[in-house]
């Protein structure tokens, strides 16, 4: 099929993202930079620019690159995925998990990447078995072992989060890919047992729960960061009280340029600036389903789900846990928070998105499809 131009209005929303994203790290990390060594009070703005700029080439790069050659890579990501989820574990715990590579003063977030991967050998497994993913033998069974591998090895690092994450995408992706809603329940139900279980088992993780549910019991202790996060967005009010001029930033919440940087965006720009941000993701939501419902082959079907959905779940999990929906899980919000390894990746996955948006009639972006006009993929029933 011939390339086109790509989708404009995926990656519209995306560069805002990451404009106004620039601007809060500035604005949230500089009470940090006060008591910094250097006392460079653009320390962690140089930073993300970086990250923005490595983010932009490998995007461009990515969106150049035909998605279906990635399959190739498919059975190499495997190998890698087991090999970063275990060589992360020989570098020294960082907040109590082994989440991190570290090399010199650089470090990098292994568990990043391994989402693409398994995004990436889920599409390519479906795609090849879709006219059996109805079958739980010969369909369902292999890709949920490697589900389970990768979010077992997850877990171990501790990241509950990150478990999470990869879960909910994986389970909409099995649905995207055609298994039966029976199955799909079970699957549902069982992985609700084994996040009660996780959470039972681990002190701090039954803390955060009930910091979660009672979070004004104890202010000062378990219940500090999120009443400082509801403090923040219920002084931002309607308008916000003015981009800078946050006062939770100030060493009252703890991570306030990486996992709560939404509160201190709602506290400077208020209900209007949150809301803008939130119809943002939601837009992104929108044109990345399009594509991946308009996709002509099953494997960049599921490919788009599945980074669409990854970028989705997060931001849902994020806004959840700084407004006190669900408890603190340590995700970041995408293209906002502070952090190379979550920023990069992210882009490359937009990149990817975009790619496929490349061999899409521009009549089946845009419009609603005729269903009648050639062969396309049987992913969302279709």
């Amino acid at each position: 099929m011939q390339k086109r131009s790509i989708d404009w209005f995926t990656l519209i929303p995306v560069v805002l993202l990451l404009c106004i994203g620039i601007i809060m790290v500035l604005s949230a990390s500089s009470p940090m930079t006060l008591t910094s060594e250097s006392k460079d009070a653009f320390f962690y703005l140089k930073k993300q620019l970086v990250w923005v700029g490595v983010g932009f080439v490998i995007m461009f790069m990515a969106a150049n690159y035909n998605y279906r050659k990635l399959k190739k890579y498919a059975t190499p990501a495997v190998v890698i995925t087991i090999v970063l989820l275990v060589v992360v574990f020989g570098f020294k715990a960082k907040n109590g998990a082994h989440s991190w590579i570290i090399i010199g003063n650089n470090q990098f977030q292994p568990s990043e990447f391994v989402k693409l991967c398994l995004i990436l050998i889920l599409s390519k497994m479906m795609s090849v078995k879709s006219a059996k993913m109805h079958s739980l033998q010969e369909g369902l069974v292999p890709p949920l072992i490697v589900i389970a591998m990768v979010c077992g090895l997850v877990l171990l690092e501790p990241d509950l989060g990150t478990t999470m994450v990869i879960a909910i995408t994986s389970f909409v992706m099995l649905f995207a890919g055609g298994a039966r809603l029976l199955h799909l329940a079970a699957i549902g139900l069982a992985g609700v047992a084994a996040a009660m279980a996780a959470i039972a088992v681990e002190p701090y993780r039954l803390a955060r729960v009930f910091a979660f549910l009672e979070p004004f019991k104890d202010p000062r202790g378990i219940g500090y960061q999120i009443t400082q996060s509801l403090y923040a967005i219920g002084s931002g009010g309607f308008l916000g009280v003015g981009l800078g001029r946050s006062m939770q930033k100030f060493y009252y919440i703890p991570e306030q340029h990486t996992d709560f940087i939404f509160s201190i965006l709602a506290e400077e720009l208020g209900f209007i600036g949150a809301t803008f941000i939130i119809l943002l993701f939601i837009f992104f939501a929108a044109r990345g389903y399009r594509v991946a419902k308009n996709s002509r082959d099953n494997f960049g079907s599921l490919l788009a789900c599945g980074l669409t959905t990854m970028i989705v779940v997060e931001t849902v999990i994020n806004i959840a846990v700084v407004t006190s929906s669900m408890p603190v899980t340590g995700i970041t919000l995408p293209f906002i928070s502070y952090g190379g390894s979550s920023l990069v990746f992210k882009m490359t996955a937009v990149g990817v998105l975009l790619n496929i948006s490349r061999y899409i009639n521009q009549e089946e972006l845009f419009h609603i499809s005729d269903r009648s006009s050639g062969k396309k993929s049987r992913v969302f029933g279709i």
